[in-house]
């Protein structure tokens, strides 16, 4: 079964109950047919692996009791990805969608010289809500235990800024190369431009920051692609480490 995500304001650990509402409420209950007496898999998204024993159903609601509770530690490597607002939604969404699925640690939608998608002030609320509900259905079918942050849209300047990363790169199609780096129990951070990709202006003004130019292969990939191939590859590059024995992403 699917891993299912609470409030970490729902969870009363000192009572060993929780509740839970809204779209994992419906998926449960509308979806899945859930009943009282029913186990399901929750999490908080911060760590908690718990068992949850449906006692009560209501209209809009249900409440548990929690059972096999543990804590999840974060994984040490953490993967995350600036990537420019696309002009269409649907490939932003696959985005979200399979870096999730893959172990993204965190998600910057950016806006850079070439961003075409430059929602006002009063559409970023909806759109946040739109992707964290798609990071969340993501994580609840791969199980994740920690839910990737999910940050407001920022300027490339903004994120040339950001701070706290081991290694900082920026994808470019005129690049040649990409260096060969062991990822483990790194904080690592890819840019990734939208259509058109990113200026030379703002390439030189990356390197200027730290930056490095790296190349993701001879083929011109879609921006959604080249985010997902960044998470894909760093996890790739740790299954290869551990002889496939690790799920360390």
């Amino acid at each position: 079964m699917d891993l299912f995500y609470v409030h970490q304001d729902q969870v009363d650990l000192e009572a060993g109950s929780a509740s839970v509402d809204g779209e994992e409420f419906h998926h449960l209950v509308r979806v899945l047919r859930c009943r009282e007496g029913d186990v399901v898999p929750i999490t908080d998204g911060a760590g908690l692996s718990a068992e949850l024993l449906i006692s009560s159903i209501d209209r809009n609601s249900l409440k548990g009791e929690l059972r096999e509770r543990r804590y999840v530690p974060p994984p040490e490597t953490k993967v995350s990805v600036a990537i420019s607002l696309l002009k269409s939604p649907q490939r932003f969404d696959l985005f979200l969608e399979k870096a999730t699925e893959l172990g993204i640690d965190e998600i910057i939608p950016m806006m850079t010289q070439r961003t075409v998608s430059t929602p006002g002030a009063g559409k970023i609320y909806r759109k946040s809500q739109r992707w964290q509900g798609v990071v969340q259905s993501a994580a609840r079918q791969s199980r994740r235990y920690h839910l990737p942050r999910l940050s407001g849209p920022l300027s490339f300047r903004a994120v040339l800024e950001l701070e706290g990363y081991d290694l900082r790169m920026i994808a470019h199609e005129s690049e040649e190369r990409f260096p060969v780096f062991d990822p483990a129990g790194r904080r690592l951070l890819f840019l990734v431009g939208g259509e058109g990709g990113f200026t030379d202006t703002e390439v030189a003004e990356a390197m200027r920051a730290g930056m490095l130019p790296v190349s993701f292969g001879a083929s011109v990939l879609r921006a959604e692609t080249a985010g997902m191939f960044a998470v894909a590859l760093v996890r790739a590059r740790l299954l290869d480490a551990t002889g496939g024995n690790s799920g360390s992403l």
